[in-house]
């Protein structure tokens, strides 16, 4: 009894920071299957490890298998470089319920020292059959000051005319660019399909997205008490034009924030949805779950 008496015990902050590398537990699992529209599995197996302890032998099956298990059963692997579509081109081709996307984010377009190479390696890999989207493209002016921004909307230009070649949906980042994302589709003219990744604009800002036939896809950011303004946004957004997302390893819904995120943590964030909109949680699903077959073709 000494002996333990004298162990060092654990505090509250430090069984916090212990408990912040650990994925949370899978929650309840949806009534109808839906998508992941938005996750990096590189990012999520190298810097959190697998979900629910799988295999490492392959860790993107694990991944996969544990977002299944909660009624989350299809993936969209986003590129941010040419390593990571190259990647997730690969991953798609050999993992059926995973495809890709492919892009330069626009936070890397002003490091390149050959930025024209990369957009044709970009265009390379979009003729690739399970290659179904062009992004993640955009415009960022959060990570990136003004001497970056010519070369972003050069990258970005080029996406939205590889998206229109390839009939590609294009999936955008926009990190306080509103304004310059719509005036750059609108002079480019936008492809038929295109998603707002991670939507974080306003109502006013989702009017015009929804009025010109875009799509929102929304993050565990829509579950953050701070997020009254993005919930406005959700509960004006047609049903049809609701994607929704994980962006993991990042942005993992409450009621585990600060904790990694995986695919399998999706339906917290269609739950929270379900509630904004005053949707049957059941007809989201289905909602989702078609929008996301209509935008990235069948799997």
């Amino acid at each position: 009894m000494l002996s333990l008496m004298s162990e060092p015990t654990e505090t509250r902050r430090e069984r916090a920071a212990r408990r912040a590398g650990e994925f949370p537990p899978a929650p309840e699992p949806l009534p109808r299957p839906v998508l992941d529209s938005h996750t990096h599995l590189d990012l999520t197996v190298s810097e959190a490890g697998v979900p629910g302890g799988g295999s490492a032998d392959d860790p993107i099956a694990a991944a996969v298998g544990v977002a299944a298990t909660v009624g989350v059963d299809r993936l969209v692997q986003v590129g941010v470089d040419v390593a990571s579509s190259r990647w997730g081109a690969d991953i798609a081709d050999s993992h059926p319920a995973v495809l890709a996307t492919v892009a330069l984010h626009p936070n890397e377009a002003p490091r390149l020292a050959d930025l024209d190479e990369a957009l044709r390696e970009i265009e390379s890999l979009a003729a690739r059959d399970r290659v179904r989207g062009i992004g993640e493209t955009g415009m960022d002016f959060f990570r990136t000051g003004d001497e970056g921004r010519a070369a972003q909307e050069e990258s970005f230009r080029a996406h939205i005319a590889i998206a229109k070649r390839y009939d590609r949906a294009l999936v955008i980042h926009d990190r306080e660019a509103h304004a310059d994302v719509l005036r750059i589709l609108d002079d480019e003219g936008a492809p038929d399909t295109v998603v707002l990744h991670c939507f974080s604009g306003d109502a006013d800002f989702a009017r015009e997205c929804v009025r010109r036939g875009f799509l929102l896809s929304f993050a565990g950011t829509v579950t953050f008490g701070s997020a009254g303004a993005l919930r406005e946004a959700a509960a004006l957004t047609p049903v049809d034009q609701i994607l929704v997302e994980t962006d993991a390893p990042y942005l993992t819904p409450m009621p585990h924030r600060g904790r990694p995120n995986a695919s399998y943590l999706i339906p917290l964030t269609v739950r929270s949805l379900a509630a904004t909109t005053g949707t049957d949680l059941d007809e989201l699903c289905a909602a989702i779950s078609a929008t996301g077959d209509r935008v990235f073709g069948p799997w």
